[in-house]
């Protein structure tokens, strides 16, 4: 059995992993990585400060210093690489998952729409539709009926009222042309006698005569 094969658990029958849980491994892994990442920064970041330190002092320090500084940036390259190879993976491990979960909605879905339409069949829909709409159109008919005016004006001749209306028109418009070519109302009477405002006037005028012929005289 080969190294991998055992690594991996080869020979043993193993449960098949459900996406959820290849996914969760995942992110675990990347978050040990991530730390890891972290870990080799401050380490790289360190050996700089003492190769920086003992450039001028003590060359043998900063060469070994830039030296492990090396291999640690190595690892952090190896790590990013690590990462993002994971990364991808889960991403199309979430991607499955999500569609998987789709189309089990779907077949869910789908099931449940064969099942309301087991018991239905076009020519029941069609009978039935034709059946609504006969029901319709009795209801439409008995509507018409009740409405219809029963015994009252149903033997009553359009033509004859026609003319009659014609005939009341008629009348009508000869008492216009009567009224208009009779003799306007007399005008009040004069009355025969005096008023008082005119008797005044009238004794005035009768005592000025007099006045005047004795003064004549």
């Amino acid at each position: 059995m080969s190294l991998i094969a055992k690594m991996f658990g080869g020979g043993k029958k193993q449960a098949q992993p459900t996406p959820g849980e290849a996914i969760q491994k995942l992110r675990e892994t990347e978050e040990m990585l991530e730390k890891k990442s972290e870990f080799l920064e401050s380490k790289v970041q360190k050996e700089l400060a003492i190769a920086k330190k003992n450039g001028t002092k003590n060359k043998r320090v900063a060469l070994q210093a830039l030296k492990r500084k090396k291999r640690y940036e190595k690892q952090l390259t190896q790590i990013d690489g690590t990462l993002s190879t994971i990364e991808f993976q889960r991403e199309a491990l979430e991607n499955a998952n999500t569609n998987t979960e789709v189309l089990k909605t779907m077949g869910y879905a789908a099931k449940a729409l064969k099942a309301a339409h087991q018991h239905l069949d076009i020519d029941q829909v069609d009978d039935l539709m034709a059946d609504i709409q006969e029901q319709q159109d009795l209801a439409q008919e008995i509507s018409d009926a009740i409405s219809k005016p029963v015994g009252f004006g149903e033997d009553v001749d359009e033509d004859d009222l026609m003319a009659e209306l014609e005939e009341l028109e008629q009348e009508e418009l000869d008492e216009k042309l009567l009224d208009i070519n009779a003799p306007s109302e007399e005008l009040p009477s004069v009355p025969g006698h005096k008023i008082p405002a005119a008797q005044a006037a009238v004794a005035d005028d009768d005592d000025e005569m007099k006045e005047l012929a004795a003064w004549a005289s």
